[in-house]
């Protein structure tokens, strides 16, 4: 029953975020439509200034919010009153700490804008400008993280996958407003010099509108479950000192991983209007995380309350069980999309760039240094998820720290041999290949702390999917070519909807035919996932 009641939990979370993510792609594509993306530099500076307020709110409570927040309630559940003492103090703490760090932020606006983009002078002024209209976000991306945290740790879960979509409607309409008022701009040809103030508050303001109302919309759901939020400013007595020792070193490993956030933005930002630079990492990066948050944040999200239940108790051999069978599914699931995605990038990157071919595929050849990495990205945000389950975010700090030097070296060795045209390029390989070193060092640090971890019946789903995917890859790549995909002019990549289409032809079939081949392989991973949709089908 139990894990009925997650499959159930996981596909309500998955079906929220995959309304979410299409309207996340179709903002996208409308901004596209706007601004541009490769070869833009208003895209590359709207770009950063609009990476700015979700990159601080890592650095100042993201990380520590997902690490600390579920664990630290399920712990205090079991007080008298069921923590709500707790909630009220931990949140009314973590506001007033976000809400000080965003007046900061937009104040120091234009040194922000310097120390993530001053590589590329010509955007800065722009970027600034739109900073001051993004950086308030900040506040509202912790609030919509606090809210939403709570709700999963009592096992509301649905809110906070679906209000994004709220979200993402209200900026596709601002983006709009921007496209009939100014102009669309899908080529990048508008200068920063020929942007207005009124330019820069509809568009950056849009997007601000959007992250408020995702925010704020939580109350709602708050209230129709029986929470009520009161600001408790005695913050002694409560237990707030482990909640705080966590923190600490989440916070460490976010100063780290926002350390290679900067090199990354610095590096790539010397490629605008020369390739593709930040504006196309930021699309390729969104495909990328379509599957991962879809299939694997909803099946993490779902089981993380119960591991911190089992991490409280002691029970280390039900917490693995749990992580390993979360990560079989992960990996039967994210190994197709990780194939597909690297077979349809083009089409793919066509959707968002407009232009000749040679825009089109300096998007997608990003998408694909990414997509190879998205199954080892996946298993690694479980294995997070297990060391935040034990109490335990001191050694994630350490494999973090692992990443982000790796990371930084290959960056800047692609910064010094690599042409601009392929420097993004070799900034996602360097993203995907030091993921994978992370991995590996996490998997040997939790065997480590918690004996056999049962990798090995990971390792034989991924690997009989691997296998499954051998004719499905090989289809799927004679369809795209055969379609024009990979030649200027060619059908697949000759406007939107072609693209859409080719897409939708080829990820069908390569889809049936990977389920063929699991059933012809016996995938236990695949029977679990299709027996409820089947007998579901049965009684309609």
């Amino acid at each position: 029953m139990a894990e009925d009641r997650i499959a159930r939990a996981s596909l309500f979370l998955a079906s929220g975020t995959i309304v979410s993510r299409l309207l996340g792609f179709l903002k996208a594509i409308v901004l596209a439509g706007v601004v541009g993306v490769a070869y833009s530099q208003s895209a590359d500076a709207f770009a950063i200034a609009n990476g700015l307020p979700s990159i601080l709110f890592a650095i100042v409570a993201g990380g520590v919010l997902s690490a600390v927040l579920v664990p630290q309630i399920v712990r205090a559940s079991v007080h008298a009153d069921g923590g709500a003492a707790y909630v009220n103090k931990l949140l009314t703490l973590a506001l007033v700490l976000i809400g000080a760090a965003t007046i900061l932020a937009t104040a120091a606006a234009p040194l922000l804008v310097l120390l993530w983009g001053g590589s590329n002078p010509s955007i800065v002024p722009l970027a600034t400008a739109f900073a001051f209209w993004s950086l308030p976000q900040i506040f509202f991306y912790g609030l919509y993280a606090l809210l939403g945290e709570v709700l999963n740790a009592r096992r509301n879960f649905g809110p906070y996958t679906w209000v994004p979509a709220l979200n993402n409607l209200v900026a596709i309409a601002g983006f709009l407003i921007f496209g009939f008022v100014f102009g669309f701009d899908p080529t990048g040809q508008r200068t920063p010099d020929d942007w207005t103030a009124a330019m820069v508050a509809t568009l950056a303001g849009s997007a601000t509108l959007g992250i408020v109302t995702q925010a704020v919309s939580l109350f709602w759901f708050w209230r129709r479950i029986g929470l009520r939020y009161r600001p408790d400013f005695h913050w002694r007595g409560v237990g707030l000192r482990s909640a705080g020792r966590m923190a600490g070193w989440t916070f460490g490993m976010l100063l780290l991983s926002t350390a290679a956030g900067i090199v990354q933005t610095q590096v790539v930002a010397t490629a605008s209007n020369q390739g593709a630079a930040n504006a196309a990492m930021d699309t390729a990066w969104l495909i990328f995380m379509l599957p991962h948050s879809v299939i694997t944040v909803s099946i993490a999200t779902a089981y993380f309350t119960r591991m911190s239940e089992h991490g409280r108790d002691g029970r280390h051999e039900l917490l693995l069980h749990d992580l390993t069978s979360a990560a079989r599914t992960v990996v039967t699931l994210l190994a197709f999309a990780s194939v597909a995605l690297i077979v349809i990038a083009y089409p793919f990157a066509r959707v968002f760039q407009s232009g000749d071919f040679a825009l089109v595929a300096a998007v997608a050849d990003v998408i694909i240094a990414f997509a190879i990495g998205l199954v080892g990205f996946s298993v690694l945000f479980l294995v997070q998820r297990t060391f935040y389950a034990l109490n335990d975010t001191r050694t994630p700090f350490f494999f973090t720290l692992f990443q982000v030097l790796v990371f930084t070296t290959l960056a800047l060795v692609a910064l010094a041999t690599l042409p601009k045209e392929w420097l993004a390029v070799g900034v996602a390989a360097s993203t995907t290949i030091a993921g994978g070193l992370q991995l590996a060092a996490a998997l040997v640090l939790l065997r480590r702390r918690l004996g056999t971890i049962g990798i090995r019946s990971v390792a034989v789903s991924l690997g009989r999917a691997m296998a499954a995917l051998i004719v499905p890859a090989a289809v799927g790549v004679a369809l795209v070519w055969w379609l024009g995909g990979f030649e200027e002019g060619g059908f697949a990549v000759s406007d939107r909807i072609s693209a859409l289409l080719s897409m939708a032809l080829v990820g069908t079939v390569m889809a049936v035919l990977y389920a063929a081949f699991l059933l012809l392989f016996r995938s236990p991973e695949f029977r679990a996932l299709a027996v409820p949709v089947v007998s579901r089908l049965r009684r309609r």
